[in-house]
């Protein structure tokens, strides 16, 4: 236990004369070492019959007992600054000397030695045979022989004149009465007053500068269960070594003060035993272990202005070292509560505001620190509109310079284009070639970027301006020998006409393909117009019917127009009473064209027929026509049913039979069809009654 008695070489400083005198010896009461530093003469001069002591200059009495008997040797060492040149002197009283003897001749006495291989060493050793020492003497007497029970007295003097601590050690074979050495009530220091990595003993962390304690909790620590022990605390070591003043409550400690226990050993059963009157004592000093952090801001980018921001919490400058233990709390009420501790605070979305960091360091002191949570400036945009005129090739998409889109004016700012909002935000699907984007009306979302990284989505609309067309040209049907107008229509800025000309209408234009270009705004629309050459009628077939023909016509634009001189016009599409021979039909649509021209033959008209080979009206003959195409010639009886067709096998001729035989005298029909000889060969068809009488 020496570290326990090295204490009072403190306590004894600051006692100087509080216990100097026999009565008052202070017990020692184990063998190991002790360092005390005497002050003062105490109340009664008791060394001047101290045998080789001559007066007191700065003396103290200590008192033992015997626990096993032995021989008995003790060394003083002065130490300290100047340490060799101190001179203490003992007497050795007992043994069971009465402290009222003040005339008691001492056991032994002794002073520091004369010689300088000696000096300043003193005390007994088993070598001396001496009990006192002389002036020639080593400062070493002989060793004393004790028994069980006996109680000695020795009183030490600092014959120096300046005040000078020592130590003192005992040997020999024998030991000193203790209650500490007794197993059954052996005293202990576990945690706190060994601390891992400190190896002190009576150091207790404080998180707090000064700090609240209550020493009492320290009891159960110090001692064990034995009850002839008792653990006092005292706020200094005079205080400890006179026993006044214990701390009996909790009080307010600093670590720049050093606190005392003392325990004390007392049997009740044996008042008088010389081990009541032991005490040990300690140190307690308190080491600060507190920390300081520092409050910090971090700023970050509230992108796209969401009101959120993620954070680094970790990478907060608060000023933690690698031994702390760090948790964060989204406010101060989490935190005392112990909830809601923030998961990943490397990245931690949250809107302005503060967290709160519990730190903690290998002695369980906490240091709460804030870190306040701030945005960067906001990066501001506002929406814009493109417009572009359709490309003609593709009209529904235009072709876009989207850096002209004026998003924001701020400078030093980094745009990005995207075609949607989630590829702006994620940086996928850049929009490289923004200068010339071609796209049909829709969206595009800019990335707008300051130095510090912050970025906010803008959008951009793109609006396709579609052709615009004029209504009022349409294509046109023209005769092909006819000239024309074409009229784009008002409320165009400009005009730009295939043949050159710039002004709202061009004349004079005949059948064929045209196009004009219409200026609305800054856009030009190409629109194309048609001149068609309109359908020539066509005379599909015509009928003859005696002295009538009947002209069929077909195609072109009705309503027709008919004519035999290309001069008198009518509407009906009959002729009658023409004479026999040829003619020629014009014919003209509602266009008012060059007519169709179609010649034909109307033929003589045969009625009745005797074939009775008078060389008269024997036959039917229309061969005069042979020269027509398709020339044919058809007899039907009067039911409809064709009995003869004459055609240039024929001679084109009917005498009256059917396959060599007479047919009965009767009336029959007949049709004379051909196509004329034009480019059209216009069908032909005369039809007829004849009288057919056969002699029988």
């Amino acid at each position: 236990m020496k570290k326990y008695l090295l204490i009072l070489t403190l306590f004894v400083t600051q006692l100087m004369m509080a216990q100097q005198d026999c009565a008052t010896a202070i017990p020692v009461c184990r063998n190991s070492d002790i360092a005390l530093t005497p002050g003062g003469i105490g109340n009664i001069p008791e060394a001047a019959s101290g045998g080789c002591l001559f007066g007191e200059s700065n003396s103290l009495w200590l008192t033992f007992s015997i626990e096993t008997a032995g021989t008995l040797t003790f060394v003083i060492t002065p130490t300290g600054p100047g340490a060799n040149s101190i001179d203490y002197d003992w007497a050795l009283y007992g043994p069971n000397h009465s402290c009222a003897n003040v005339n008691a001749v001492p056991l032994r006495c002794s002073y520091a030695g004369s010689g300088s291989a000696f000096f300043p060493l003193t005390g007994l050793n088993m070598t001396a045979t001496d009990t006192t020492e002389t002036a020639a003497g080593d400062g070493f007497v002989k060793y004393i022989d004790v028994l069980p029970g006996q109680v000695y007295y020795l009183l030490l003097n600092n014959f120096s004149p300046t005040v000078a601590p020592f130590s003192l050690s005992f040997g020999g074979t024998a030991t000193l009465l203790t209650p500490f050495d007794n197993n059954s009530a052996q005293v202990y220091q576990p945690f706190p007053f060994l601390e891992p990595g400190i190896n002190q003993d009576g150091e207790i962390t404080i998180c707090s500068n000064p700090a609240t304690f209550d020493f009492s909790t320290l009891s159960a620590q110090i001692l064990n269960n034995n009850t002839n022990f008792i653990v006092k605390y005292y706020r200094t070591a005079t205080d400890a070594l006179d026993d006044i003043n214990a701390i009996t409550a909790p009080i307010v400690v600093n670590a720049a003060n050093t606190y005392t226990y003392a325990i004390s050993y007392v049997d009740p059963t044996q008042p008088t035993s010389f081990l009541n009157q032991c005490r040990e004592f300690n140190t307690i000093n308190f080491l600060d272990k507190s920390f300081q952090l520092t409050p910090v801001t971090l700023t970050e980018c509230s992108n796209n202005n969401t009101g959120t921001a993620t954070y680094d919490l970790t990478a907060a400058a608060i000023g933690a070292t690698p031994n702390l233990t760090l948790q964060y709390y989204p406010s101060m009420a989490a935190l005392n509560a112990g909830t809601n501790q923030i998961a990943l605070p490397y990245a931690y979305t949250a809107a302005a505001g503060s967290v709160f960091v519990k730190a903690t360091n290998e002695f369980n002191c906490v240091t709460i620190v804030e870190i306040k949570l701030a945005f960067h400036p906001t990066v501001t945009v506002t929406e814009a509109t493109l417009r572009s005129c359709f490309i003609e090739t593709n009209p529904s998409t235009g072709l876009f310079n989207l850096a002209s889109a004026v998003v924001n004016l701020d400078p030093g700012m980094t745009k990005e284009y995207y075609p949607s909002e989630t590829d702006a935000i994620n940086q996928t699907n850049e929009i490289i070639n923004f200068g010339t984007y071609i796209a049909p009306t829709g969206f595009v979302y800019v990335r707008v970027m300051n130095a510090n990284g912050c970025y906010t989505v803008a959008k951009v609309t793109l609006i396709v301006l579609p052709p615009v067309y004029s209504t009022v040209l349409v294509d046109k049907v023209i005769c092909m020998e006819d000239k024309t107008t074409l009229d784009a229509g008002t409320g165009f800025n400009g005009y730009q006409w295939s043949n050159g000309d710039t002004t709202q209408t061009i004349s004079g234009v005949g059948v064929g393909t045209y196009w004009v270009k219409l200026q609305t705004g800054d856009c030009w629309t190409k629109q194309e117009v048609k001149i068609f050459p309109s359908e020539q009628p066509v005379v599909s077939n015509i009928e003859i019917s005696n002295n009538s023909i009947t002209v069929i016509a077909i195609g072109g634009t009705p309503a027709y127009s008919y004519s035999l001189d290309n001069n008198n016009w009518q509407d009906s599409n009959i002729f009658k009473d023409l004479n026999r021979g040829d003619h020629t039909v014009y014919v003209k649509d509602a266009y008012d064209c060059e007519p169709i021209v179609v010649d034909i033959t109307v033929p003589n008209i045969i009625n009745v027929i005797t074939p009775n080979g008078d060389g008269v009206n024997d036959v039917i003959d229309y061969s005069s026509l042979s020269g027509k195409k398709n020339l044919i010639l058809n007899i039907f009886d009067r039911y409809g049913t064709k009995i003869h067709q004459a055609d240039k096998n024929n001679g084109y001729k009917w005498d009256g039979t059917v396959g060599g035989k007479k047919v009965p005298t009767g009336t029959y029909w007949y049709s004379v069809t051909w196509n004329e000889n034009n480019k059209n060969s216009t069908p032909i068809k005369f039809s007829g009654w004849v009288m057919l009488k056969n002699r029988e």
